[in-house]
């Protein structure tokens, strides 16, 4: 697993993902962090209810639901997971704390479109770290 999780970062290392020598974040890695202990609560319904907590249930519904998603911004996700939290996602990531708002801005809604296609939130959770790792492969790459 760890190999193909290699092989999908290293492939996402393109423009506007990568950094010097081709080796950019690991937003996979990162993401998949934050699905699984990204609230008190841990999985994606633990961050999707924190996530309503801090008054972006609006948005948190168009992502899980079949309509279109409704964007959120760099700064809101600041603020409903945390400075600590923001401040951690841009160390690993190697970016500043806007950078990490902003590609997570880009990334969370469509991820989690992706993570509930019938509406609802899986009962297990965000399912299999291969299946993210794909689902970012496909959404960086067409990024």
């Amino acid at each position: 697993m760890d190999s193909l999780i290699g092989a999908v970062t290293q492939g996402l290392a393109g423009p506007g993902h990568g950094g010097a020598g081709g080796s950019g974040p690991d937003w996979v890695g990162i993401v998949s962090g934050l699905l699984a202990n990204g609230s008190a609560q841990g999985g994606l319904g633990g961050l999707l209810k924190q996530l309503e907590g801090a008054g972006l249930g609006e948005q948190v519904q168009s992502w899980v639901s079949k309509g279109a998603n409704q964007p959120v911004s760099g700064d809101q996700l600041s603020s409903a997971l945390g400075g600590d939290l923001m401040a951690q996602l841009a160390g690993q990531a190697g970016v500043s704390h806007a950078e990490a708002g902003s590609q997570l801005s880009q990334m969370l809604p469509q991820i989690i479109d992706m993570l509930t296609p019938h509406g609802e939130v899986p009962a297990t959770g965000a399912g299999g770290l291969g299946d993210l790792a794909g689902l970012l492969g496909g959404l960086l790459n067409r990024a």
